[in-house]
């Protein structure tokens, strides 16, 4: 059996599920530090000089950069493929994926789950209400009309699950967590599309340990995870202080 690859990083983050699934759908086996990026100690601060999550460890790397962790992933481990062959679908799959990070990762992380979960949770505070009425009324649909023009009505993206498919359907698990969900009637591809990505079965196994840490606090994360038989490292890089990170949106 091949030697774990060591990941750092909380199930709820839309980067690191990117990354598992990712090792799910290859077949490769892991070890998962459970760790918030803002509970991360100095070592943590070493492994991912932005403090940001996933980091992915083995043998050969250490990488900190869902995007850059899936290339390598595919680099190193050709099969099954996870990026299309041709060049012009291979762009468009990277450019899709970059759009999911980037724009996605803005509007339902930092203005969405942010401001429902990680304010109340990390820090104490309130989330800005403003802010969020602002981007269910704005951003979201923005982000929901772009994807309705980009997604197939059945199948995925590229014949088979792939990255591009994988990275736009895991901030939809985040803003189920915040509330949210797909109007079908007004976006039917897009709501479709999610619900049959999210309903692989390399989805699937997170949904169990995903589903306990949101209902947890966090500093409890690493032993009910445990207890649910998740693959945790024998080590962690968690500490009970939390510090934010060196770029801040």
């Amino acid at each position: 059996m091949a030697t774990p690859v060591r990941i750092v990083g909380s199930y709820l983050s839309p980067y690191v599920r990117k990354v598992l699934v990712c090792l799910h759908l290859k077949g490769i086996p892991y070890e998962i530090d459970p760790i918030v990026p803002f509970l991360g100690d100095d070592r943590f601060s070493k492994l991912s000089p932005l403090r940001r999550i996933p980091v992915l460890q083995d043998d050969q790397v250490t990488l900190s950069d869902s995007t850059v962790i899936c290339e390598y992933l595919e680099d190193a481990h050709p099969a099954p493929p996870l990026y299309p062959e041709d060049p012009v679908d291979r762009a468009r799959a990277r450019w899709l994926e970059e759009f999911a990070d980037t724009r996605m990762g803005e509007v339902f992380i930092w203005r969405l789950f942010n401001q429902v979960a990680i304010r109340p949770a990390v820090w104490g505070e309130q989330g800005d209400q403003a802010l969020l009425e602002k981007t269910l009324a704005e951003d979201v649909p923005q982000v929901l009309d772009y994807l309705e023009q980009e997604l197939p009505g059945d199948g995925f993206l590229f014949g088979s699950p792939q990255v591009a498919d994988v990275a736009i359907a895991t901030f939809f698990r985040n803003a189920a967590f915040a509330r949210f969900t797909v109007d079908a009637k007004r976006w039917p591809a897009t709501a479709t599309f999610v619900e049959r990505v999210l309903d692989l079965d390399a989805f699937k196994r997170l949904r169990r340990f995903e589903d306990r840490c949101i209902r947890t606090p966090i500093a409890q994360h690493r032993a009910v995870l445990a207890e649910l038989g998740a693959p945790l490292t024998p080590e962690t890089l968690g500490t009970a202080t939390p510090r934010r990170g060196v770029m801040q949106i």
